[in-house]
């Protein structure tokens, strides 16, 4: 009865219409008072819990700053021109740039959205202006974008590391290669197409150019290295590796490439000044800007922008965390993983359950919730049936990328619709034919477990993170 009640409660408010940290909430609490035996003083502690014990949920909003700072930044911009003069002149080229930068966004910023928002802006209005259909363009880029929760640092397996304590160091290693797998069956697909359809090809800039567009985009590629090298390196945890990262994407925005703050629009080099002129002067600007650019408005924005994101997130982490609470007092994961067992329900078999009910959570839910409701559920059923957590961390994720493009509550749609001023009907059909290399991809991860384990085994036998 209380299972019942719990998922009634909670289906009625979504399909109301509230949002779903609310509704989250606001079911959990009505069962406790009117169901279960446990205390009132349980939802505030857990409340309090579900943030202040999850040593790695902190990491969470660093890396959303630090997401706020590169899209803000100009590191997009840079990032895009660097793979455009890397494979833009291969027929088709643009688009696989395209993918190809999204690969490196995401790689920086953790968020799906984010990519999208980041690269799209650019790129959808440059592919048009090329000659590109533009429904050609948005899909690519929608499909795409769902690549920056794949591809480590990742938010959402962040979040699925506090609901499991599964290691978010190995999390992120085991989405590396699915990630780079999933960008380039993108490019190959994006290639077949560019022939069938005749699309147009740029040209290529030669070595000199790529070089440079190459040191110009280091700035934003060294994150890469720093967040990514720290990790596996065993030198910080992801929370001090994200904590790293939103302080040099800050660097990197205001000092670096000087988009945002008091140095907007500032030469690092004047006409016919001297080297060390240019030095000196730098070294002086940076120290008066620094503590300006903390009060300087663009800056301020940035960081409130940052902050409405992370609250919102971390709002529906805690409401998603007092649900599965409750789900554990009521031992509903431990019946429902002695149902299936009785069953004598094999892996693969369950392993097509859970993909079928994350496909049909990813249309009404937000990526984090589904995983905080999910995963206390799926875990100790997995874990007695011989699958590897972090594999079912990995096939969670890949469905949330589906999810992303599946409507009604497909981010990445909201998003795409946005930047072409499109209806969300329009946006769907473009994405529609690159949807079907997610899910033929979804099955490939399910079923070829090494394709996500083969690099955190490897990492340690090395005695790595």
């Amino acid at each position: 009865m209380t299972t019942a009640a719990l998922f009634i409660i909670l289906f009625a408010c979504m399909f109301m219409g509230m949002p779903i940290a609310i509704a989250l909430g606001l079911s959990s609490v009505a069962t406790i008072l009117m169901f279960s035996n446990d205390s009132l003083a349980s939802i505030s502690l857990k409340l309090f819990e579900a943030t202040s014990e999850h040593y790695t949920l902190l990491a969470i909003p660093f890396f959303i700053l630090s997401s706020a700072f590169l899209s803000t930044g100009g590191v997009a911009k840079r990032l895009i021109n660097f793979a455009v003069d890397s494979v833009g002149h291969v027929r088709g080229g643009l688009a696989m740039a395209s993918v190809m930068a999204c690969m490196l966004f995401a790689a920086v910023s953790g968020s799906s959205p984010a990519t999208v928002a980041a690269i799209g802006t650019i790129v959808i209005a440059g592919m048009v202006r090329s000659g590109y259909p533009e429904s050609f363009a948005a899909g690519v880029i929608a499909n795409a974008g769902t690549l920056g929760i794949l591809i480590p640092p990742s938010i959402v397996m962040l979040v699925y590391s506090a609901a499991t304590e599964v290691s978010a160091s190995r999390m992120f290693m085991a989405g590396f290669l699915p990630g780079l797998m999933m960008g380039g069956i993108l490019m190959i697909a994006i290639y077949i197409a560019a022939r069938v359809m005749k699309l147009p090809a740029e040209p290529f800039p030669g070595v000199i150019a790529l070089g440079k567009s190459f040191m110009v985009a280091l700035g934003g590629l060294m994150l890469i290295i720093i967040v990514l090298g720290s990790i596996y390196g065993g030198i910080a945890s992801p929370t001090e590796a994200a904590a790293v990262a939103a302080v040099y994407a800050f660097l990197v925005s205001v000092l670096g490439y000087r988009d945002i703050g008091p140095m907007k629009g500032v030469a690092w080099r004047n006409a016919d000044e001297s080297l060390a002129t240019a030095v000196v002067r730098n070294t002086l600007q940076m120290l008066w800007a620094l503590p300006k650019s903390i009060r300087h408005p663009e800056v301020r924005k940035v960081i409130l922008d940052a902050t409405k994101v992370s609250l919102m997130l971390l709002f529906i982490i805690a409401n998603a965390m007092l649900f599965a609470h409750v789900l554990t007092t009521e031992r509903i994961p431990h019946q429902i993983a002695e149902t299936i067992i009785h069953w004598g329900l094999p892996a693969w078999g369950f392993l097509i359950v859970v993909n079928i009910l994350l496909l049909i959570a990813g249309n009404f839910m937000e990526p984090s919730a589904i995983i905080l409701i999910m995963a206390p559920i799926l875990f100790p059923i997995a874990i007695k049936l011989g699958i590897d957590p972090v594999h079912l961390g990995i096939i969670m994720v890949v469905n949330m990328e589906i999810g992303m493009l599946t409507p009604p509550v497909g981010l990445n749609l909201f998003v795409t619709a946005g930047i072409t001023g499109k209806n969300m009907i329009w946006v769907i059909k473009a994405c529609l034919p690159w949807l079907s290399l997610l899910l033929m991809f979804l099955m490939l991860i399910t079923y070829v477990p090494q394709i996500s384990l083969f690099l955190p085994e490897y990492i340690d036998q090395l005695k790595g993170y």
